[in-house]
């Protein structure tokens, strides 16, 4: 029970941290608020994950369930990608879309790797 309250608590964190994404970025024909939340979390994923590899014995499951599965888990968007995917394919925006896909899993693939880098490297 206490790790889906850790889960639950975090989600709630991560959700209201992606809402509050969405009112500072405007909402126009792109899903710019989305790609950015999905980049964002994934580098914050990186970091997160290389971390807990480096220093967190101590921590046990508990911050890995919180921060990661949690706070991430409820900022990151890939339903909302999903579904924003699919309006502007229904708007007949099929170049929007396919960049959109594109843009989204290499950005989201760098920047967690740029996350992970950045934790390796230090010591």
């Amino acid at each position: 029970m206490y790790a889906f309250i850790l889960v639950g608590l975090g989600g709630a964190i991560g959700s209201m941290a992606r809402f509050g994404v969405s009112k500072l970025i405007p909402i126009g024909s792109f899903p710019v608020a989305t790609l950015t939340v999905n980049v964002v979390g994934s580098l914050l994923m990186g970091i997160l994950i290389g971390a807990l590899a480096k220093w967190a014995s101590g921590w046990g499951d508990g911050a890995r369930l919180f921060l990661a599965v949690g706070v991430l888990g409820g900022f990151t968007t890939f339903s909302a990608f999903s579904l924003d995917t699919i309006v502007l394919i229904e708007r007949g925006q099929w170049g929007a879309a396919f960049g959109y896909v594109f843009v989204s899993v290499l950005a989201s693939l760098a920047a967690i790797g740029v996350g992970l880098l950045l934790m390796r490297g230090v010591a």
